[in-house]
């Protein structure tokens, strides 16, 4: 029995298949890696002799001959290693995708510290990525289109490459001036914009967004209350320090909007130190409906929300589709936000300068 059991447990290999099957080598590789057609009763009498011998096929080899790894790789930012609820909802859209394609997922926060070093230097083990967080300036993206590498991008690539390159993206121009618009239909006109970091492109597209708002009503927002994100300091301390400051700068600001709920907690730990009521003395709106602090927010917070899991998706689809075409699909998916409105907006008050 014990000699059995042994023996049920030495790892079949391809010959092994090959001769209970009655097939040849050549078949059983080609069962595996598709590279011919194999007829459907072969194909099966092959992967039962596989299933019953407990056959694996060699993974790196496999990959050699097909010339594909079946991983999707998602490049985020380094310093992004622990996520807040939005990257998870868009990774689990990424892996929903993945999965029901067939694909696995490799998350990639290697910073370019290491990258750069001669002994981390070696071709990457995915056959595409996805890049998020784009910068005005992007070493990610020029790598890439250098070796030629399908990559599908999450929000709005480097200027050069915009009409060039595939990419998903919420139309932020549309959300943030649909979030600016809100407030100043209820009256506010000192509007504190804490935005994302400037480096990265949607930065740019918020503040576009912001002052289209305005120029639309015949206004002109002061740009000394749109402020960019320093992503050396944590979001919510990030908030909390911008109001304190700026309240002091500019007392007559009514609202601000927030980057991210995280800064939006910050921006409610200010307003509670400056004895300063929500929605009451300070109307509060954050990008990312996603949040994992609820109860954090009294009253609950208004929100634009960004729909992260669709982002992942769809960025994950129409990765696949390039990889299956073999080819860069120049392809641009918009995704809708909406204003999600709850208790931390109210009119301005009466009388008070706008």
């Amino acid at each position: 029995m014990e000699s059995e059991v042994e023996e049920n447990n030495v790892m079949a290999n391809m010959s092994d298949v090959a001769k209970d099957a009655g097939v040849s080598k050549s078949t059983v590789s080609n069962v595996f890696s598709g590279k011919r057609s194999i007829s459907e009763a072969v194909r099966q009498r092959v992967l039962e002799s596989a299933n019953r011998l407990n056959y694996r096929p060699n993974y790196f080899a496999r990959s050699m001959v097909t010339k594909e790894t079946r991983i999707i790789g998602l490049v985020m930012d380094s310093r992004k290693v622990k996520f807040n609820q939005y990257n998870l909802s868009f990774i689990n859209g990424v892996l929903r995708e993945c999965s029901s394609q067939g694909y696995r997922l490799l998350i990639d926060t290697l910073p370019s510290s290491f990258r750069n070093k001669v002994t981390q230097m070696t071709s990457e083990p995915v056959d595409g990525e996805i890049i998020l967080d784009p910068l005005t300036v992007d070493e990610r993206v020029e790598e890439r289109v250098k070796s030629g590498r399908l990559m599908t991008i999450i929000g709005k690539p480097p200027r050069k490459y915009e009409a060039a390159l595939p990419y998903v993206n919420n139309d932020n121009v549309q959300a943030a001036e649909t979030a600016t618009s809100y407030l100043l239909e209820l009256g506010h006109r000192n509007i504190l914009m804490i935005n994302a970091v400037k480096k990265h492109t949607v930065s740019q597209d918020r503040k576009a967004g912001f002052m289209l708002s305005y120029s639309k009503r015949g206004l002109s927002p002061d740009e000394e209350l749109i402020v960019y994100r320093d992503d050396a300091v944590s979001s919510a301390e990030f908030g909390y320090r911008t109001v304190m400051k700026w309240m002091e700068k500019f007392p007559d600001i009514t609202a601000v909007i927030a980057d991210t709920d995280q800064i939006a907690l910050g921006v409610y730990r200010a307003a509670m130190e400056l004895g300063l009521s929500i929605p009451d003395d300070l109307s509060v709106i954050a990008f990312n409906n996603d949040t994992v602090y609820p109860g954090e927010f009294h009253p609950p917070l208004t929100s634009v929300e960004l729909n992260g899991e669709i982002l992942g998706q769809e960025a994950a689809k129409l990765l696949i589709e390039q990889l299956v075409a073999k080819n860069k699909l120049v392809k641009q998916v918009t995704i809708q936000s909406r204003l999600v409105l709850r208790a931390s907006c109210g009119p301005i008050k009466q009388g008070f300068p706008v």
